[in-house]
């Protein structure tokens, strides 16, 4: 049965799931940072089938049109990085000149910038009406 890393959910709040994948969306409003995590127990890309691969870069590429509608960015970096998190995940995140750690990496540089209740309940809510699939 699949469950969600521990990591994950600590970090992450959990917003809905398309097909093959779990959408969240890191708690650190200081950037858009989805999180996709695929419904399997495979830990790598490769390890997947081919029409879930196929599947996976469908929803990844859906998420980072979300973000790139719904976001003032200048860049999208999507990553499939977990030393961490062994869970395969995928991270879907818009970046700009001038965010807080412009042009270096997001990870560990600074502690985030937690999201309000009304920021997620309007993030939820723009993720439910334009992300196909959606549920």
């Amino acid at each position: 049965m699949f469950e969600l890393d521990a990591r994950l959910q600590q970090d992450c709040f959990r917003l809905g799931r398309l097909e093959f994948c779990h959408v969240l969306l890191l708690d650190n409003a200081a950037v858009p940072w989805f999180v996709l995590v695929p419904e399997t127990e495979v830990t790598e890309i490769c390890d997947l089938q081919t029409a879930q691969q196929h599947m996976l870069l469908q929803e990844t590429t859906a998420v980072a049109n979300l973000v790139r509608q719904s976001f003032v960015i200048d860049k999208l970096n999507v990553a499939a990085i977990g030393n961490i998190v062994r869970q395969l995940h995928v991270h879907v995140v818009g970046r700009r000149a001038g965010d807080y750690c412009w042009p270096g990496v997001v990870w560990g540089t600074v502690p985030p910038e937690r999201y309000t209740d009304e920021q997620l309940a309007q993030i939820r809510t723009n993720v439910a009406r334009n992300l196909k699939g959606f549920r």
